[in-house]
């Protein structure tokens, strides 16, 4: 199987369903911003984290592809039965935060992104996240997304967040708070 087919060489592809639009077409934008996002979620499992925020991430990765599938899908011509996200997805992503928040002190002020490498690429990928959540939000005001793509990706930028503090902990690094000037 080739990889290059040429049917995108003047700015067009195709939705599942066959549906033909712009590269440039929001729901393209969605779900490219997901895929981004799960290039930076390998990134951070390919760090020395502890093994069980790896296999997590992995699952992660896993449902990435599931919501990339569902906004890649023309909502009004696919018949193509694609893999949905379950509320025990967003659930998960809830326990997994509140064990590492019983660990972590208590949130006293902002965060700035950094304290090392895998912090950092954990913020990176949260603020993907929150595009991607952006990018989603736009798009279900005018075209059907299931509303557990949306709950996702929030809970998924909110895990990042409590994982970039985990990690900052884990490899004790001091939490770089912002402290504003006035």
């Amino acid at each position: 199987m080739k990889i290059y087919t040429k049917t995108g060489d003047k700015g067009q592809t195709s939705l599942i369903g066959g549906t033909r639009v712009p590269k440039y077409h929001l729901r393209i934008e969605a779900y490219g911003t997901v895929d981004e996002l799960n290039s930076y979620i390998g990134l951070i499992m390919c760090q020395h984290i502890n093994p069980h925020y790896q296999q997590l991430l992995k699952e992660v990765q896993d449902r990435l592809f599931t919501v990339g599938a569902s906004l890649a899908a023309d909502p009004e011509k696919s018949r193509m039965k694609i893999p949905d996200l379950h509320d025990a997805d967003i659930i998960m992503l809830e326990n997994e935060m509140d064990a590492m928040n019983e660990v972590l002190p208590a949130l006293k002020h902002f965060i700035l992104p950094g304290g090392n490498t895998v912090v950092s690429y954990c913020h990176i990928a949260r603020c993907v996240c929150r595009r991607a959540e952006r990018l989603t939000v736009e798009l279900a005001e005018n075209s059907f997304v299931d509303e557990r793509v949306t709950v996702y990706l929030n809970r998924l930028s909110d895990y990042l967040f409590v994982l970039a503090r985990k990690l900052n902990m884990d490899f004790k690094a001091e939490e770089n708070i912002w402290v504003p000037r006035v």
